[in-house]
């Protein structure tokens, strides 16, 4: 599948390049950040995808996480693709910061007319690693995935329905049970419908009600000083769900923290060793 280059700048010895393709998946043009670390010259690294929150695009987590240096340092490559489709001309999906673009909440709509574009399970865990394996110096095969807050919710659902794909994951601050918290009752119930059955394949804490596992240990950080905190995400939730159901769980709380990406950048690099130790193996982390 041909992409288009944007832009490619040089970063600690490897490229941070923003790229754009059409997308079978959402029907439409969607946009996408690499970092090729300085290793992928010599042949296929692993694979590190990054999904950011509600608001986001692909810029973010390249332009403020600050994790090219250790990528470069541990040989990672990182590709952020952005959180929806865009340019939809659907009547509803601009406007509301917590719902439509910017806001593809990394599920696969099923209602009218957001199920025409709003694909963006089916995008992150088929069709991006395939354009990404396709284009660059990619092993897909060694692939784990990373988020924060909505995006967190996205690794750690997508990590959990798709554990073949995604051998490694860890989140910032994510939604744990979306459907429990007001940022997941108004997007699922437009998204997905009222049937609120059909809403837990996109919650991590029922998918390991309902048996499902990570392919590792998760790595999950929190700040205390989060305002969405005790609202939206929840974190208790989560580490009820791993205890009932045996999954081993690395939760770390740390006070001072807000939501922000001063938050995760100043934890990103653990993130960055926790999946190379998985991918790449310990002596490598």
């Amino acid at each position: 599948m041909a992409i288009e280059t944007l832009s490619e700048h040089a970063c600690f010895g490897g490229v941070q390049g923003y790229y754009r393709h059409a997308s079978d998946a959402t029907r439409g043009a969607m946009k996408f950040s690499v970092f090729r670390p300085p290793q992928a010259r010599g042949g296929a690294v692993p694979v590190l995808f990054c999904l950011a929150g509600l608001t986001c695009n692909e810029e973010t987590f390249a332009i403020k996480a600050g994790a090219q240096r250790v990528a470069a340092d541990l040989g990672l490559m990182l590709v952020a693709p952005d959180t929806s489709p865009r340019d939809t001309g659907m009547d509803g999906a601009t406007g509301d910061w917590e719902f439509g673009e910017g806001a593809g909440f990394y599920l696969d709509a099923t209602q009218a007319p957001w199920s025409q574009r709003f694909r963006m399970r089916s995008y992150v865990a088929e069709e991006l690693p395939q354009v990404v394996a396709d284009a660059f110096a990619a092993d897909v095969d060694r692939a784990g995935i990373v988020g924060h807050s909505m995006g967190g919710h996205g690794a750690l659902t997508l990590a959990l329905t798709s554990p073949e794909r995604f051998r490694s994951v860890s989140a910032f601050a994510p939604i744990v049970a979306p459907t429990q918290v007001p940022w997941g009752h108004k997007a699922f119930s437009r998204y997905l419908g009222e049937d609120r059955n059909g809403w837990e394949t996109y919650d991590a804490c029922a998918l390991l009600r309902a048996g499902k596992r990570f392919a590792s240990e998760p790595l999950v950080d929190q700040g205390l000083a989060d305002t969405f905190l005790a609202s939206q995400l929840q974190p208790e939730r989560l580490e009820a769900a791993c205890a009932a159901a045996g999954q081993p769980l690395t939760l770390r709380r740390h006070a001072g923290y807000d939501h922000g990406y001063f938050f995760i950048a100043s934890f990103v690099e653990a993130h960055l060793r926790h999946h190379a130790r998985i991918l790449l193996g310990p002596q490598r982390a």
